[in-house]
């Protein structure tokens, strides 16, 4: 990696503590959620479809795997004090959602609470691996992922009526607010990245939307019937994630489509390109 992107650059340094405080002081003041007071669990609905839960739990999991996103991902950005909060602060943020989700599944009848304790348990005797190995790798990997959550979780929504269960529903919605959040935040600072060394940024884009998957997927068991629904429903598909991650990401960070092709390596048997004056 560019030593440009090194959480170290004392430019980035200096950029991303300003960033940082203005996204901070935004949430405080606009958009922290309390797990108690924020949720109307007395309006919960039991006969919220079975599909639907499943769904709920299959992201419940996901989430369970937060010790492993932010513990092997921390050591990449503790020297830079602007991105190792940045980071803390996502898992207080994705933690409160876990919670939520789960909360919900045992209100609901949907779940026991031995049942997800077991998940939890059996989930956790598996870990997660990072997809890249540096810190700007996994910050834009966390932009892309963000864009793809909230996605999932907006499209769910479309599924799950006010009126029918108002609980799930407000859930859901500041569970999409939070995620669309972050991933406006990791859009400025990916833009910083491109403003420092536009090549390196690039080159790494090219890897994440080329090998994107959402974390721990592989490692959730996940019947037929899940994929099935998740498709069925317009979720996410293969589809969705051209259209409205991998377009929507270029379009949101300037990006011609043709900026993002590999550069083509110049053999020495190649000859010298002839520049011929109009």
């Amino acid at each position: 990696m560019s030593q440009l992107l090194s959480p170290d650059n004392p430019q980035f340094q200096k950029r991303m503590w300003p960033l940082f405080r203005q996204f901070f002081r935004k949430a405080e003041r606009n958009r922290r959620w309390d797990l108690e007071n924020d949720i109307p669990w007395d309006k919960v609905n039991p006969n919220t479809s079975a599909t639907i839960a499943g769904i709920v739990e299959s992201f419940c999991a996901v989430e369970l795997f937060l010790p492993d996103y932010v513990a092997k991902a921390l050591p990449l950005i503790r020297t830079n004090r602007a991105w190792a909060w940045t980071h803390i602060n996502w898992g207080y943020e994705e933690a409160k959602h876990s919670m939520a989700l789960e909360d919900w599944l045992v209100r609901s009848g949907h779940r026991t609470e031995e049942y997800v304790a077991d998940l939890a348990q059996g989930l956790l005797q598996h870990e997660w691996n990072l997809p890249l190995d540096t810190g700007a790798g996994m910050l834009i990997y966390a932009m892309v992922q963000e864009l793809a959550t909230w996605l999932n979780y907006r499209n769910l929504r479309l599924h799950v009526s006010e009126s029918v269960d108002p609980c799930l529903f407000a859930i859901l919605g500041h569970v999409m607010v939070d995620e669309r959040s972050h991933f406006a935040y990791y859009k400025e600072v990916t833009q910083i990245f491109l403003e420092i060394d536009r090549p390196g940024t690039l080159e790494i884009l090219r890897r994440v939307l080329g090998n994107f998957s959402m974390p721990a997927l592989g490692i959730i068991a996940q019947s037929p019937q899940f994929r099935a629904d998740i498709c069925a429903m317009n979720i996410f598909s293969d589809e969705i994630f051209f259209r409205d991650v991998y377009q929507e990401t270029l379009k949101v960070l300037g990006i011609d489509r043709q900026e993002m092709r590999s550069p083509r390596r110049v053999k020495k048997t190649d000859p010298e390109p002839l520049h011929l004056d109009k």
